[in-house]
């Protein structure tokens, strides 16, 4: 039998608890989930694509089935290379669902063979994001308990600058 692959994309920008989640309930159902770090032309990161790779690496060190990686063209081409048949997003509200649903209505036009799940958030993340978070680090707010803390550390160095 095959084993059941599937694809998490985000810029993680950083990486935040509730992303964190999402990627470990995937990892529960697949036999290898690809945590896909993009860059996203439509927004200015703060982290370079290796620092959040790296970052991704340490707070998923402990979840075996994941491998990190990064792309930049097409989700649906990065899918196919990764032979997955599953792309997995997560959802926190109902504004994210029709943006969702424009995206993956354009991946089942471009190959109709690989399914999207989508995971609800736990109410508790519902709220976060990496935006919110960034914000909040920039002007010395606590994020503790919204992201890991390397990534903490992280922000904490990013904006000490």
């Amino acid at each position: 039998m095959s084993e059941k692959i599937a694809v998490v994309p985000g810029s993680f920008d950083p990486i935040t608890n509730g992303h964190l989640d999402i990627i470990k309930r995937a990892a529960d159902v697949f036999d290898i989930v690809y945590v896909a770090v993009l860059n996203n032309s439509s927004k200015k990161p703060l982290f370079t694509i290796d620092e959040r790779m790296a970052l991704m690496a340490e707070v998923t060190k402990d979840i075996p089935n994941i491998r990190i990686d990064s792309s930049s063209g097409l989700l649906i081409d990065y899918a196919q290379s990764k032979n997955a048949k599953a792309i997995v997003r997560g959802l926190r509200a109902v504004s994210d669902f029709e943006y969702e649903m424009q995206i993956t209505s354009m991946n089942r036009f471009l190959d109709e063979s690989i399914e999207t799940f989508f995971i609800m958030t736990k109410n508790q993340y519902a709220f976060l994001s990496s935006s919110i978070v960034k914000e909040v680090a920039k002007y010395g707010g606590s994020v503790t308990g919204l992201v890991p803390s390397e990534v903490e550390s992280a922000l904490l160095e990013k904006f000490k600058k």
